[in-house]
């Protein structure tokens, strides 16, 4: 497959491709980049250009979350840069893992920049508050964080808010379903407190009793945390079959040392929320053995070849790895490339309106194109959006994992 015209101008400057340094500096990079880039944009720009179209971005380059947000960042640079030859504009900006700061970006992205969609952010608590400011600005959000509850129940607010990542709903069947057949009957929980580990917690509780499976602890630890000892040696007197961790990127990996370290020999599940290599990395030999469930873009090359999902994560993981290196590819960086799949079908349709992007019409469009998606194969699955259903992903985007000699190994049973 060809690939698409690459951007002539850097999303992110140098200083940003790591989250430390210092936030005045950090900022100041930032801002430069910024104006470095919308001036290179625009200049390539002939004047009587059909007037383009701007997709905010807002994502946690810094912070607790900057291994989720950094790959997201490097897969942008990979965006097409145009749809039915109108050019698109991305404009990038740094949260820090912060919920208030997500807001001012979302707000910056519309009221500075005129975005006609927000993509963002990495983290569930960073995501949650730009819900309400989606329905308050009319402007469709394509969420890059997780949690079922950014587009549950559909309502006035949510109807705004669209997500190309598997509900947990559907994660966590799966990952019952593989402990039943193992034997699992007594099941331990460490997770985040906050509405990532709520999200999972909750599904565990609906779905437990169905497959056999009784929760027999429940604990929780902050992302910035750096021991869960405490919480360790509850669950452990609790004396579980396995331990369900619900952390995402690194944070995910210390209830995973920590209970290696305390001697647990039960089965370890983890969530979609550790698949990058910064956990492998982080973890090490303690990754070893932990199950998940998650897209199958991790294991393309392992998926049965009739496999229509196959070709389009293959196609990302060749462009991304010829970029990044050998297994840089993530589900993170997943996520953000079918969230643009999604997208770039969605402004084919809305251009057909008539609206001019940049108005109040065009992202009213956009928004019921986006909910128009049918049949949508992208990197993790297959979509179908409908008014009740922002996400339109069924039991092929969920295949079962586990870590083997650092590696994703696909599980068939």
């Amino acid at each position: 497959m060809k690939p698409p015209p690459r951007s002539r101008c850097s999303l992110t400057p140098k200083g940003l491709q790591s989250p430390s340094g210092g936030r005045a500096k950090t900022d100041l990079r930032l801002r430069t980049f910024l104006a470095a880039t919308l001036i290179c944009c625009s200049a390539l720009l002939p004047a009587a250009h059909a007037k383009e179209v701007t997709v905010g971005v807002t994502i946690s380059m810094s912070g607790p979350g900057a291994s989720l947000g950094i790959p997201t960042r490097n897969v942008i640079q990979l965006f097409p840069q145009e749809v039915d030859g109108r050019p698109i504009r991305y404009v990038v900006l740094d949260d820090a893992s912060d919920a208030t700061n997500s807001v001012r970006n979302f707000r910056r992205l519309i009221d500075e920049h005129n975005a006609d969609v927000v993509m963002g952010s990495s983290t569930t608590p960073a995501t949650m508050p730009l819900v309400d400011v989606a329905a308050e600005k009319k402007v469709p959000l394509q969420s890059l964080a997780a949690s079922v509850s950014i587009v549950e129940p559909q309502d006035d607010k949510r109807r705004w808010v669209f997500k190309a990542i598997s509900n947990e709903r559907l994660m966590v069947d799966t990952t019952l379903g593989h402990m039943a057949r193992q034997g699992v009957k007594t099941l331990g929980f460490i997770g985040f407190a906050d509405a990532y580990g709520d999200s999972w917690v909750n599904e565990v509780k609906r779905q437990a009793a169905e497959h056999g499976i009784q929760l027999v602890a429940e604990e929780r630890y902050q992302r910035n945390d750096t021991s869960v000892t405490a919480q360790t040696l509850k669950i452990m007197a609790a004396r579980p079959d396995a331990v369900l961790v619900a952390g995402a990127g690194t944070p995910g990996a210390l209830p995973q040392k920590t209970l290696l370290e305390r001697g647990y020999k039960g089965r370890i599940y983890q969530t979609y929320g550790i698949a990058n290599r910064d956990f492998l990395r982080l973890a090490g030999r303690d990754a070893e053995g932990a199950v998940f469930a998650a897209g199958p873009v991790l294991v393309a090359e392992q998926l049965n070849t009739d496999n229509p999902i196959r070709a389009v994560a293959l196609d990302l993981t060749e462009r991304y790895e010829a970029e990044h290196g050998p297994g840089s590819m993530s589900i993170f960086v997943a996520n953000a490339w079918d969230s643009n799949l999604m997208l770039r079908a969605a402004l084919s349709k809305a251009l057909e309106s008539g609206a001019e992007p940049g108005t109040p019409a065009f992202r009213a469009a956009l928004r019921d194109a986006l909910e128009g998606t049918r049949d949508l194969v992208t990197s993790q699955g297959v979509m179908t959006i409908t008014p009740e259903d922002h996400v339109g992903y069924d039991e092929r985007a969920v295949a079962i994992i586990q870590i083997r000699d650092g590696q994703w190994q696909y599980l068939r049973d």
